[in-house]
């Protein structure tokens, strides 16, 4: 194994590692609205992932700050070709982050009200967006000479890219509502396990429906080399055993299906772009790959020293945060933080 694919192998675990867990504080904020039906509710909710949802984010830091040092070719092309997307990406997460510290500063139920939208709306919009980016990553995007992209945002507006954004969005939101239920107790916990019912049918028809485009809009079928499509199979059929833990109140086997299925769902998207790392859908031999983006290979070789002493280190830490705020959430004012 070359460098370059090492680290394209270990910005895929990156990624992979934000989805799983980032997904499921997307998918509480998504509920939000549909399950607060009160302060005390709302603050409940938001508490499950007051802890963790920073560290979750760090995930996310890395692989952009690993994508910049390994492949900066790819990083240019897919900050000038995707930025009026990553831009609206990042609004919307930083007003999320915002919107975490105040709504609790004031007790107008107003001044509520507007930062619970604003947690809303920073958890649907990247929760969405991300699926578009992903699809469009595979499907390709008008990339010409000198690794210049040629398109505008409208360009990443297509029928395949939209329908990742819908299995992303889905997919976080019931991902949260299976977190939800194993971090609360009571009438909540209920709801909440409702919720997971109602949107697992939804996301497993947009799931397999994405699986069945990709062979559509996508080269999977004619591209040599790893074959992803018995992983994009297993994805599926995690999602559709989630349905079968969700009916069973099996909540915590439930979630371990839906973090495979997403694990499995990007894992095929890596696949199929290996060994490149953004398709041209001008000509392939536009392609950015591992080869004509990679840093030197002393830049790589320092990056994988240094990553073989700090990931373990941060791996650590934050499973230790996990472990000690893994208590349930429990609906009484005196208890919440936020």
């Amino acid at each position: 194994m070359t460098l370059g694919t090492l680290w394209f192998v270990l910005i895929a675990v990156l990624y992979i590692g934000y989805f799983v867990l980032e997904g499921f504080d997307l998918g509480v904020g998504i509920l939000l609205p549909f399950l607060g039906k009160n302060d005390l509710r709302r603050r409940a909710i938001i508490n499950t992932v007051g802890p963790h949802w920073d560290g979750n984010e760090v995930w996310l830091l890395t692989a952009g700050g690993a994508t910049f040092a390994a492949f900066p070719n790819w990083y240019a092309t897919l900050f000038s070709g995707f930025y009026l997307a990553l831009f609206l990406m990042l609004i919307a997460l930083i007003v999320r982050g915002v919107a975490f510290e105040f709504r609790s500063k004031d007790e107008n139920p107003r001044w509520r009200s507007l930062w619970d939208w604003c947690i809303f709306l920073g958890s649907v919009i990247p929760a969405l967006l991300w699926g578009v980016a992903f699809a469009n990553f595979v499907r390709g995007v008008p990339i010409g000479p000198n690794f210049q992209y040629q398109g505008t945002f409208l360009d990443l507006l297509n029928v395949y890219s939209l329908l990742g954004g819908v299995v992303s969005l889905l997919g976080f939101a019931l991902h949260g509502a299976i977190f939800l239920s194993l971090k609360t107790v009571d009438d909540l916990q209920v709801q909440a396990r409702r919720w997971a019912q109602r949107l697992w049918v939804p996301a497993v028809i947009a799931l397999v429906a994405f699986t069945i485009s990709t062979y559509v809009f996508t080269d999977i079928i004619d591209k040599s080399g790893i074959n992803p499509w018995p992983v994009s199979i297993f994805a599926v059929l995690a999602l559709l055993a989630s349905g079968w833990f969700i009916r069973r109140k099996q909540d915590g086997w439930a979630f371990v299906m839906t973090a495979l299925a997403i694990l499995l769902a990007v894992t095929t998207i890596f696949m199929e772009l290996y060994p490149r790392v953004l398709v041209s859908s001008i000509d392939p031999m536009y392609d950015l790959t591992i080869e004509n983006s990679a840093s030197g290979p002393l830049t790589l070789r320092t990056m994988s020293i240094v990553a073989l002493i700090f990931v373990p280190i941060v791996l650590a830490y934050q499973g230790w945060t996990y472990w000690i705020f893994r208590k349930r959430i429990v609906e009484k004012a005196d208890t919440l933080h936020y």
